[in-house]
């Protein structure tokens, strides 16, 4: 007589039990065990307050909630806050940065009015350079460099914060 068991017909692999049987012709299965959940990242998050997206940018603080960031950055006269979050893992190791750059309502449109600009004259045969806040300035140090250098060649450039360094092409004509 045979038991009920031997009568089942199990699909190619599987035991009565669910688990998985070693297959024929020398192939062997693994049986998966149910991993450990990993264990819970913490999340630390702090606030800035700085003056434009750029990567040259000037941060003030850190501050612990977006409202004093937000007091100060207005304080400060700077349009943006920045959130940085860190992923703390094991032994409170940073696992990775995320930055979000936050734009202050009706503070940046009130920024890109007092936009200040600086002339930056820059040698491209030597690298020799110099600041202006004036374009004659500029024109002055240019007309110098090349009559002392023969064969140099002075390239101008702008730079306004927030939207960084911008050659200023053919300006000598």
């Amino acid at each position: 007589m045979r038991s009920a068991a031997s009568e089942l017909h199990f699909p190619q692999g599987l035991s009565d039990r669910g688990l998985k049987q070693p297959q024929r012709a020398g192939f062997a299965t693994q049986i998966s065990k149910p991993r450990a959940k990993p264990a819970m990242a913490f999340k630390e998050i702090f606030w800035m307050a700085c003056d434009s997206t750029e990567q040259l940018r000037a941060e003030y603080g850190p501050f612990h909630t977006r409202a004093e960031a937000e007091t100060e950055a207005r304080k400060l006269g700077f349009g943006y806050l920045l959130r940085y979050e860190h992923i703390l893992g094991e032994g409170e190791e940073i696992q990775e940065v995320r930055c979000i750059f936050i734009e202050l309502p009706g503070a940046v449109a009130a920024i890109s009015e007092v936009i200040q600009t600086t002339l930056h004259t820059r040698c491209a045969t030597c690298g020799e350079s110099a600041v202006h806040d004036q374009p004659w300035q500029a024109e002055v140090w240019a007309d110098i460099h090349e009559f002392e250098h023969s064969r140099h060649r002075v390239r101008l450039f702008e730079h306004s914060r927030g939207r960084g360094l911008k050659e200023i092409c053919d300006w000598r004509g």
